[in-house]
């Protein structure tokens, strides 16, 4: 097929109000279109010859344009009206000639430039179809399907690995093969979705097309390759010329109004097969044996996965299965460790002290705002002090071990299920197919030499100009998180004003009965109002956030699809990072932690008292913190993911069905569905990657937070899955040979883990302080009783202080109407009188001797075992690596002996040719 012999570009230089935009602009004379291969001779084409300035659009003989053809009335056909060709992606857009609102001088700019790039669609091999719409007359679908020729040379430049032979290795044996029975139940039923054939594969090349196994043409290329490869032709043909700037791709058109959308088609209607009995119906069998809800505990059909969606998607089913799977031991321990503590909390000797009337309900506490916040006895907290028994027990130490352990398990585990995809899917060596980006391409407008091969390429800017674009990112994405840490700072600042006027508002006199004082303390009212209002400032930053990480990422230019999703990736979590977890860490490590004693509190800002946890710790605190974000960051996630698209598609349903009752074809259904982004999948793994961190970097708080995670994560599956069966049009298929960057922050998040929960249990709860007392100051010399006890644990844990030396900034007016002379505060000082009055006591410095200790000893033993795992669990199985060098063998081999018969073949054909020469005239024969 002769590819292209004039490329067809508009020059429109009188046009002052194109704004398309920059990504794709570059002077003509300097952009290189794609990095030398020897099979890219279509591509070259595409550069070599640019038509100037054109008159009007109808006297242009050299435009091609698509043939136009009514809809033939089969609503489920793939196929052009002639029942040949295959569709392989749909182009929208509003014909001009119908519009009403837009001036006549703009429509005529788009109609120009639409009909530029699809007759060079046309020149550059592909075939093109268009339909007027069956519902609006002023829509138009232009079909375009990739011939045979085109396939394959696009397939050659795009190094995609094709079949070879059958291959006979890739058997999978169960590791329950004892429980078949039982298994059988969660598996899909292979009548109803049949394993794929596999085979050996390698890079395609047109002239050794005979070594690949093609059986049939139609079927060689699947739709998802198909449509991968039209879609890389589509991203890199040019429409139009100006000031020799180029410009190109169907992105660019997309988001200038040009056209309304691009996509590839699902293959038939989700809730039933398709008519054409030669349509496998993958999205209907996704649907009924995936995002169905009777699926719930089925395993998920990860094969059929990746064939329609393509390996990026399957991967990350793959990974969030594997994840949810792994939770189920995690759930299982906390839900026991839970059990444990709620079993024993009447069990709790301090607990028990705090609600005893008689040493309780006698405990005057001192005030916890200056003036106007009253005394309070300390039986006011014995609702959360029983509570607290539930979250801080032995249970909580044991589940903070086991988890860094099953983490680390966890990772080790999933790289070996990896490797075992990369092997299953043919993506081992993916690096070497993935293309630059079109937006990279497109500002390669610099010169340099390649220090390997001593030859010139192009970058898109120089080492110094990389390094402003780096500084200005870094910056950027600084100030945002600088922004954060003031949003916390208000956050707390609210919390110090607040607690003034709920103690004032629930105040509490020392025969008060009101039942509710028993559930809401001043401290409780602080907590939940603050957590509630942090939510809604985390929820508003994220938002904003996400336009400028992406604005950010842009401007860096990343080289590869890949390269720019890190990027992102890195962006996004150390901004939400710090903005999911800020007020955690404030809660965990700062927050009761620098507050002074009664007589010389310390100060926020100079004004604010810095706010003080109640006497169980700011254990209860923040597990309530951790509840309110996990839960609702889950709510607010389905009501985005599921509710929003699902109304859309719903009204957008009433209204086809208002206009018209005739039935639309394939294309218009889907044109009619909702578009997920190209980081649609990179909002999921990050909506993911930050539960893992809760999980994780707090479970020594909140035990049953695993537990949550996985009633999340299994319903996450299937909504996900509903979610792209039904409610969006089918994403272009992507490569991908593992979960990219999310794989490094995964590890980090493991091993920050490790010091997050030491901390808590040392720092947060009151579990040493509890160990020190049982073992060191329970009995001679520093306590009274005649064995280890738990008793009196509360009095010593509580310092006193004389209320005349309260200053006047503290002092409040309620002391004078009762006869106080004394008051309780939670620390370890001398009481008044002492020496050393109001300085720490050897009980605190044995406390803190005994936190250090233990954060020392815990972390060194957890990292030890981390470690010995890693070392003993490879990332590859075994197994694995020789079926991979065993593969690469027998496909070397045989594209060697294939090479050998026909290097075989041609010589006996010149040896016959030259053999009558030799014979016949006994001369030396002449070389061909």
């Amino acid at each position: 097929m002769q590819m292209m012999t004039r490329d067809v570009l508009l020059g429109m230089e009188e046009e002052e109000d194109d704004d398309d935009g920059d990504i794709g602009d570059v002077p003509a004379s300097k952009r290189p279109f794609l990095t030398p291969h020897p099979s890219s001779l279509v591509l070259d084409n595409l550069e070599q010859t640019t038509v100037s300035n054109f008159g009007p659009l109808e006297s242009q003989p050299d435009f091609r344009t698509p043939e136009f053809e009514e809809f033939n009335g089969k609503h489920d056909s793939l196929f052009f009206n002639d029942g040949q060709r295959r569709i392989d992606f749909v182009l929208v857009y509003e014909d001009e000639s119908r519009k009403e609102t837009n001036k006549k001088g703009s429509n005529e700019k788009q109609r120009r430039k639409r009909q530029a790039y699809e007759s060079n669609l046309i020149c550059g091999g592909l075939q093109l179809e268009a339909t007027r719409s069956v519902l609006d007359d002023k829509l138009v679908f232009v079909k375009v399907h990739a011939p045979w020729e085109v396939l394959c040379t696009y397939a050659e430049i795009m190094h995609i690995k094709l079949p070879l032979k059958p291959n006979d290795l890739k058997t999978r044996s169960s590791a329950f093969g004892n429980f078949s029975w039982f298994t059988k139940v969660l598996q899909v039923d292979e009548s109803i979705i049949k394993p794929e054939q596999e085979f050996f594969t390698a890079p395609f090349e047109k002239n050794r097309m005979n070594d690949f196994y093609i059986h049939d043409r139609d079927t060689f290329f699947n739709p998802a390759t198909r449509s991968r490869i039209v879609y890389f032709i589509l991203s890199r043909i040019q429409y139009q010329v100006r000031d020799n700037v180029k410009k190109f791709g169907i992105n660019k058109l997309v988001s200038s109004g040009i056209y309304k959308a691009a996509f590839p088609l699902h293959d038939c209607n989700f809730s039933q097969r398709s008519e054409d009995p030669s349509c496998p119906s993958e999205r209907y069998l996704l649907y009924r044996e995936w995002a169905h809800p009777r699926s719930i505990y089925k395993k998920q059909p990860l094969d059929l996965i990746r064939k329609y969606y393509g390996e990026k998607i399957g991967i990350y089913f793959a990974w969030l299965g594997y994840y949810t799977q792994m939770l189920v031991l995690a759930a299982i321990v906390g839900v026991a460790c839970f059990l444990y503590g709620y079993v024993n909390q009447n069990n709790c000797t301090w607990s028990k002290e705090v609600c005893h009337p008689d040493i309780g309900g006698k405990i005057i506490m001192c005030p916890q705002c200056d003036k106007i916040c009253p005394f309070w006895k300390l039986n006011s907290t014995c609702e959360s002090s029983k509570k607290l028994c539930i979250f801080d027990s032995f249970g909580t130490l044991v589940f903070a071990v086991f988890m860094g352990v099953w983490v680390t398990l966890f990772l080790e585990f999933w790289k070996r299920r990896q490797a075992e995809l990369e092997y299953e899917w043919d993506t081992v060596e993916l690096e070497q197919e993935e293309q630059p980006r079109p937006e990279y391409e497109a500002q390669c407008t610099h010169v340099v030499i390649n220090e390997i091969t001593q030859e010139e390429e192009h970058v898109p800017f120089t080492t110094w100009g990389k390094c402003i674009r780096v500084t200005l990112c870094a910056s950027a994405v600084l100030f945002w998180i600088l922004l954060i840490i003031a949003s916390v700072i208000g956050i707390i600042v609210y919390r110090l004003s607040v607690l003034v006027v709920f103690s004032t508002k629930l105040s509490q006199t020392f025969n008060g009965t009101d039942p509710i004082q028993k559930y809401l303390t001043p401290q409780t009212a602080t907590s939940i109002t603050a957590s509630v209002i942090s939510f809604i400032i985390i929820m508003i930053l994220n938002t904003i956030y996400e336009k400028v990480a992406i604005m950010i990422t842009n401007f860096e230019l990343p080289r590869t699809q890949t390269d720019y999703e890190n990027s992102l990736t890195m962006k996004m979590f150390l901004f939400q990072f710090v903005n999911y977890y800020s007020s955690c860490f404030y809660i965990a490590f700062f927050k009761g932690k620098f507050v002074g004693y009664p007589g010389d509190p310390t100060y926020w800002l100079g004004k604010y008292r810095n706010e003080e946890c109640e006497p169980g710790g700011c254990l209860l605190e923040l597990t309530t913190q951790l509840t309110i974000i996990m839960g609702g960051k889950a709510i607010w996630n389905n009501i985005q993911e599921v509710l929003l698209p699902w109304i859309k598609n719903l009204i957008g349903r009433y209204h086809t069905a208002s206009r018209t009752e005739k039935k639309s074809p394939r294309w218009e259904q889907d044109y009619h569905l909702q578009l997920m982004g190209k980081l649609g999948l990179f909002y999921e793994y990050l909506e993911m990657i930050i539960q893992f961190g809760f999980v994780t970097l707090f479970v020594a708080s909140f035990p049953l937070a695993p537990l949550l995670a996985l009633v999340n994560n299994i319903l996450e599956i299937r909504v996900d899955a509903w979610k792209m069966t039904t409610q969006y049009r089918r994403m272009v298929p992507e490569k991908a040979q593992d979960i990219g960057a999310w794989q490094p922050i995964m590890q980090g998040i493991a091993i920050l883990a490790v010091v997050t929960n030491a901390m808590i249990i040392a720092f947060t709860s009151d579990m040493i302080p509890r160990l020190v007392y049982y073992w060191s100051f329970s009995v001679p010399p520093y306590g009274n009783h005649t064995q280890y006890t738990m008793e009196g644990y509360i009095n010593s844990t509580l310092s006193y202080f004389n209320v005349s030396d309260f200053k006047s900034r503290s002092r409040g007016s309620s002391a004078s109407d009762f006869d106080i002379r004394t008051c309780r505060y939670r620390d370890f000082r001398n009481p008044p009188g002492h020496p050393q009055e109001y300085k720490h006591n050897i009980y605190y410095w044995h406390v803190i001797t005994a936190k250090l200790a233990f954060i020392i000893v815990m972390e060194h033993v957890i990292y030890s075992v981390k470690f010995f795992i890693s070392y003993a669990i490879p990332d590859v199985s075994k197994r694995t690596k020789s079926k991979i060098k065993r593969e690469k063998y027998l496909t070397q081999k045989l594209l060697h002996e294939n090479h050998l018969k026909d290097m075989t073949k041609t010589m006996g054909v010149i040896a016959e040719r030259m053999g009558p020469v030799v014979t016949d005239n006994n001369l030396r024969p002449k070389s061909e």
